[in-house]
């Protein structure tokens, strides 16, 4: 992930606080297993809470059809936690339905520090298991 892609969220959730924000990540699979997140898209969170996230509709597809132009692949999403860690929340595995989808979940619980981690999320004998994924950023 670009350096200044972490910027736009970081700085869009800031932004936004104490609602959560929230957008989508578009990119491709390499060969190699990991993820190149190309675009970053902003997207609002039309439940205006700070305890989860609803991705506005039209604006979800109006960031599909623009990967779908650019050639990209949708990667997942992203959100923020104004007040909580950077693991997902209960909600949050509650409602990850994607498990080809990468989830960044980005802390504000210290805004001089603010925290990016990602995870894959998926179903397993009707439990959901988390595994971190490795993030790095670019320049």
């Amino acid at each position: 992930m670009k350096r200044a892609d972490f910027e736009l969220i970081r700085q869009h959730a800031m932004k936004c606080r104490p609602e959560e924000a929230c957008g989508l990540i578009a990119g491709e699979d390499l060969p190699d297993g990991s993820r190149n997140i190309r675009k970053v898209y902003i997207l609002t969170n039309i439940d205006h809470t700070n305890e989860h996230f609803t991705i506005d509709p039209k604006e979800q597809l109006a960031a599909i059809k623009d990967m779908r132009a650019a050639g990209l692949k949708p990667l997942g999403n992203w959100h923020s936690h104004p007040e909580s860690p950077s693991r997902p929340s209960e909600e949050d595995k509650r409602l990850a339905n994607d498990s080809r989808a990468s989830y960044l979940i980005l802390s504000l619980m210290d805004e001089d520090a603010p925290v990016l981690n990602a995870f894959h999320i998926e179903s397993v004998d009707g439990e959901k298991n988390v595994r971190k994924e490795e993030l790095e950023f670019t320049d």
